[in-house]
């Protein structure tokens, strides 16, 4: 009995020693846990519970050169519902006039609002949604409603605020304005202006303390940020709406006559470089177009024949030829070794001058005075390409632009044939715009501009960066030659001989060549060919204003696929509407100016616009925007309604200018 009582005695304390030592560790462990590790696991159950989150500031707004929005960051609201943190004497008093508010400011009836009240009082809601999706007015105006105008603690008012960036001008010039966005790993996608000046534009964030809630819900502590996010800058690009909506309708247009699979146009100032208007469309599958890439900036091919300007500019300057020289096209063909050239008229030119050789684009009358030229130097003939820049990137600020691409002698894919296809543009690649920069700077007297995109940056009314002009080569051959091909370029369009003659007009004047590209020439199934159709050149041609390039893709074989018939239009209708709309044609008829060749053209429009200086004219079936610059130029204010067409005009035709201060146009 006694060694039983023993036993038991002995195990007892054995469990109450047990327990001792289990007390002691719990009391360790909870003496660790708040002196030793109490820092850690209270900021551990603060991240749970609270936590900082970022606040995207506003985009600043991305202007035209006239201060037109081009892109804008619109706030968009949400409001919520904390119904935990209201006083039930407060509830009750202002959840019908609350609710009542709310169904006069979103259309709703009350007791869709009570309800929603009630109902988040009623499970103790801290995150109930009332409506999404508000502009600034709208906000402004639920925050002085009965009870959420007590704010966030005594009135439960949750506001959620995110930004989004609306483009003013739809379609147009999408690609071109652009985008930036980041991803979750800080890696960012810049397109366009937008990407290109997203340093100036995007700002810098803020921070703001949020609590969880239920369901994993996230509401802010307070009224104030931790942090401000502060606001970007505001850029102002050299985009001219009105000369973009003129490019954009007059590509837009030949696109869908000729079913291209797709074209850019691209209208630059000659003294400043400054980029007035790119427009970039691309084909759909089901044959609607939109801007789909930057074809201007960022495809690099081969130009064809528009780089027989370069050609020619080398040869003068290396006295190879002159414009006067007289070159045997022989019967339209010339054999180079197995490789047979040949120009695009049956038949040939026979021997003409140089000048006369550009002027209707002979592929034989090129070819063979560059391979005979340079066949036995051809290093001389790359080197002064290069000593003009063909072979050098724009260096734009715009992501993707085309690299040129210029072989050397000994280089991969140099033949003895390369003097001859470069002669007239294959076996070379540059980008419409890099292209346009050549010929800009024959109009320019020889000075070679960076086309610029940027005007400024500003904080409001104050200038925080400007960006004047950048000369990439005060000049790119001597004036002698400068003045030789400004006459020829004037010749192809003037001339009936010339390419470019169909463009021809008497009231105001064009230079430019027209270009034919063959792609998909390695086939031997013709009917695979396929052609990129181009025209570059400037107006007016003499002191020039504006350069311009044009260039279509894949335009249907069977509607036409010429430069002259497929980009010439395009360029002439940009050139008849720039130069009637701009101010240095205030003596000129603008009448005739805008008349068209033909119905078919995008300048048609403008045949039932009577332009004359004294009285209003008829802008009915016109643009608006084009009908609106017209006004605008004789200094009337114009108020439009609607968009397309015009239909009506508050100011008859005829009507002395004198008497008209205002003027009111409908459109459909």
């Amino acid at each position: 009995m006694a060694v039983t009582d023993k036993s038991i005695l002995k195990r007892l304390y054995i469990v109450a020693g047990c327990m001792v030592l289990f007390a002691g560790a719990v009391l360790f462990k909870l003496v660790s846990i708040q002196i030793v590790d109490g820092e850690k696991y209270q900021a551990l159950a603060d991240t749970r519970t609270e936590r900082m989150f970022t606040i995207e500031p506003n985009r600043g707004n991305l202007y035209s050169d006239d201060g037109s929005l081009l892109a804008t960051s619109v706030s968009k609201y949400t409001i919520r519902f904390d119904a935990v943190t209201v006083s039930s004497e407060d509830f009750k008093e202002n959840v019908k006039p609350l609710a009542d508010a709310l169904a006069k400011q979103f259309g709703k009836t009350s007791s869709h609002y009570q309800q929603i009240l009630r109902k988040a009082r009623e499970n103790k809601n801290r995150y109930a949604l009332i409506v999404r999706n508000l502009d600034y007015s709208d906000y402004m105006a639920v925050k002085k409603m009965p009870l959420f105008n007590k704010g966030a603690y005594k009135g439960g008012l949750i506001i959620e605020q995110k930004t989004k960036r609306e483009h003013p001008l739809g379609k147009i010039a999408e690609r071109s304005v652009g985008y930036e966005r980041v991803d979750e790993n800080g890696y960012y996608t810049r397109v366009g202006m937008e990407g290109a000046f997203g340093e100036y534009l995007r700002g810098i964030s803020g921070k703001r303390l949020k609590q969880k809630i239920a369901k994993g819900q996230w509401k802010p502590i307070g009224n104030d940020n931790i942090i401000e996010p502060k606001d970007g800058y505001d850029v102002y690009s050299t985009i001219d709406i009105n000369i973009q909506d003129i490019a954009h309708h007059a590509l837009l247009g030949q696109l869908e006559k000729y079913q291209a699979d797709h074209g850019t146009v691209i209208v630059m100032e000659v003294k400043t470089g400054e980029v007035k208007a790119i427009s970039n469309l691309g084909q759909t599958s089901e044959g609607k177009y939109y801007e789909r890439l930057n074809y201007a900036i960022g495809e690099s091919h081969e130009p064809g024949s528009t780089f027989k300007l370069v050609n020619l500019v080398a040869a003068l300057e290396d006295k190879i030829i002159d414009t006067s020289s007289v070159i045997d096209t022989e019967k339209g063909s010339w054999k180079l070794y197995r490789h047979r050239i040949k120009d695009t008229k049956r038949g040939g030119h026979g021997k003409i001058t140089m000048s006369k050789a550009f002027e209707v684009s002979s592929n034989v009358a090129f070819a063979k005075m560059v391979h005979e030229g340079y066949k036995n130097d051809p290093e001389k003939y790359v080197n002064r390409l290069m000593e003009m820049g063909i072979h050098k990137e724009l260096g734009l600020p715009v992501v993707g632009e085309g690299k040129p691409v210029l072989r050397y002698p000994g280089d991969k894919g140099w033949s003895g044939l390369s003097l001859a296809q470069m002669a007239y543009g294959y076996e070379v690649s540059m980008t419409p715009l890099q292209t346009l920069a050549f010929y800009n700077a024959i109009a320019n007297d020889g000075e070679m501009v960076k086309p610029r995109l940027l005007k400024e940056v500003k904080e409001w009314d104050k200038t925080i960066e400007k960006f004047d002009k950048k000369v990439l080569n005060p000049a790119i051959c001597s004036q002698s030659t400068v003045k030789k091909v400004q006459q020829i370029l004037k010749n192809v369009v003037e001339k009936e001989h010339g390419t470019g003659h169909g463009m021809y007009s008497k009231n105001f004047s064009m230079a430019g060549k027209t270009g034919t590209t063959q792609t998909n020439y390695v086939s031997k199934d013709r009917s695979k060919y396929e052609y990129i159709s181009s025209f570059a050149g400037y107006f007016p041609a003499d002191d020039p204003k504006y350069s311009c390039i044009v260039v279509i893709h894949k335009p249907d074989k069977g509607v036409g696929y010429y430069g002259a018939d497929v980009s010439g239009p395009v360029f002439k209708s940009v050139a008849q509407k720039v130069y009637a709309t701009s101010p240095l044609t205030s003596e000129v008829d603008v009448k005739d100016v805008l008349v068209a060749d033909n119905e078919d053209s995008h300048s048609g429009y403008y045949k039932k616009a009577q332009q004359k200086y004294a009285a209003v004219p008829n802008v009915k079936g016109m643009c608006g925007m084009d009908a609106v610059a017209i006004l605008e130029n004789l200094g009337i204010e114009v108020e439009v309604k609607g968009n397309g067409k015009v239909k009506r005009q508050s100011i008859s035709t005829g009507t002395d200018l004198k008497a008209v201060k205002k003027i009111v146009l409908e459109l459909i």
